[in-house]
Parts: C-alpha cells; structure tokens; sequence
C-alpha cells in the first residue's frame, strides 16, 4: 500500500479544512481584547461550499476529459488508482535473483532447459523474453523485440498520466468559467440605485470565487499526484524491464552466474539493493 499517497492527500485535504475554521489571534489587539490564541469557527465551512460551483467545475472537467481521450483510457481509470496504490507489483532485486538462476540453468543444461522455466512466469514480458532466447533467435532481435515492447508500454503509460494532466490543466480554467459565471449573475442582479444590491455584495462576489478555489484543489490535491505518481509507476516497471533484457541477453551470450548478477546490481541504487528491492514496484498504466 502506497502510505505516502494516503497520507499526503488526506494531510492536506486536513490542512485545507482546518485553515478554513481556524483562527489564529496574533499582535498587541488580540492580546488586549483577551482573545485566545487559536480559535476554532466550524460554521465558517459554509462559506466554502456552493452547490453550482461543484456542478460547474467538476462537471466540465470530466465532460472534457471525457472528449478528449478514449473510452477505453476512462474505463481504466480504477485501475490507475490501484497502480499507484500497490507498491509491489514489480521487485528489481526478485527479477535478477530469478535471472541468476536461470543462468545458472542454462550453462548446466543448455538454453532449451529454460522452457520449463519460461511457462512458470506470470510476467507475459519476462516469459516471451526467455522464449525468443529459447528459440535461438539472433541477439540483435531479441533486443529489437524486446526494446520496442518496452518503449510501446512506456508509451501507453504516458497517455494514461496525460489523462490526468488534462484534467490538471481545465479543472482551474472552468473554476474561472465558474467565477466569470458568478460575477455575471452578480452584476445582473445588482441594483445600486436604491442601495439594495450593495449589501449582498460581499456575499455574492464570494460565491463567485468559490469555483476558482475548487479548480484549484481539483488540480494539485487530486489529478496532478496521481500523473506524478503513474509517471513514476513507469519508470519503475521500464527499470524491472531493462533488467530482463540485459540478463535475458547475458544468458544467451553465455555469462558466469556470478558476474551477471554483480552487472545488474548496477541498475538499482544502494539503498534499493540493502531493502532488497522494495520501494521500486509498479504496474502497467493502460
């Protein structure tokens, strides 16, 4: 479970509510009108909500997400949100210690020994990897294949995180659709004449801004982590990948065991090496 992602939505989701309510009493004033120093007004979470500003901003946004990118990417959208929840999906040290042995394998009993081994594999990528060396294919084509696969994935990955940055990109301009809408209702309305409208100024033009705040927490509390993070997702899984292709490679070209293990350590960081792995898992994004 990706903790840091719960706990850093709902953190500033609390952050957020809480500035709204609290008051903090500071200075020579609220010092000689005995004020405490923090002061909490719950009722004040009313001012934050508007019925029609929700309607407008999170309406349009998801229509125009919706308009640009296909029904198959929305329907994923559930899965992305698993994506970035599951931090164990993929595990670099997992993948070269199966590597090591299928090595190991091969220098005993031969490339065609891994058969076996290949159809053991729940990782269609890591499977079909052993079986184009299985079946004596040229090195340069297995890394052709291989390579392409990874860069087509990473691509579709990308599509998957530029959903959300789309919806990061117009959920703030149709909070200010959402303002300009306000203030024009405003205006219409308003009649100075006779005094009557200057009252519920204040209150108006708060109404009207209340949409430019939703856009806001649209964009930064919920689509642009979650691009962030299935961008990192990404680079995660092409690092697993990259990974199997060098040691699918190594195998096939008949390497020691115990150098193909120390040359693929390379890929990870120290600390990655010392968790054994953990920390540096993902899932395909689609």
């Amino acid at each position: 479970m990706n903790i840091n992602y719960i706990v850093g939505i709902v953190g500033a989701f609390g952050i957020f509510l809480l500035g709204c309510v609290l008051g903090i009493n500071i200075g020579p004033d609220a010092a000689a009108a005995g004020l405490k120093l923090f002061t909490f007004t719950p009722k004040n979470l009313w001012n934050f909500f508007d019925a029609a500003s929700i309607f407008i901003t999170i309406g349009c946004t998801l229509f125009i997400v919706a308009a640009s990118f296909p029904g198959s990417m929305l329907k994923a959208m559930p899965k992305h949100f698993k994506i970035i929840l599951n931090n164990k999906l993929f595990d670099p040290k997992g993948y070269i210690e199966q590597l090591v042995e299928l090595a190991q394998i091969a220098r005993k009993n031969g490339l065609l020994s891994l058969e076996e081994k290949a159809n053991e594999q729940s990782d269609p990528f890591f499977k079909q990897a052993i079986m184009l060396i299985v079946d004596a294919n040229d090195q340069d084509k297995v890394r052709g294949i291989l390579e392409n696969d990874i860069e087509c994935m990473s691509a579709r990955h990308e599509d998957a995180a530029a959903l959300y940055d789309k919806a990061s990109s117009v959920a703030p301009a149709f909070g200010m659709v959402g303002t300009l809408v306000g203030l024009i209702n405003m205006l219409k309305s308003m009649n100075l004449s006779d005094g009557g409208g200057a009252s519920s100024l204040g209150t108006s033009m708060g109404t009207a801004l209340i949409t430019t705040l939703y856009g806001c927490l649209l964009a930064h509390m919920v689509f642009g982590p979650v691009a962030q993070l299935l961008r990192g997702r990404d680079s995660e899984e092409v690092l697993c990948k990259q990974i199997i292709v060098e040691g699918v490679m190594a195998i096939q070209a008949g390497e020691n065991p115990k150098s193909l293990r120390e040359r693929l350590l390379t890929y990870m960081s120290q600390k990655q090496r010392e968790m054994g792995g953990e920390g540096a898992a993902s899932g395909e994004a689609k």
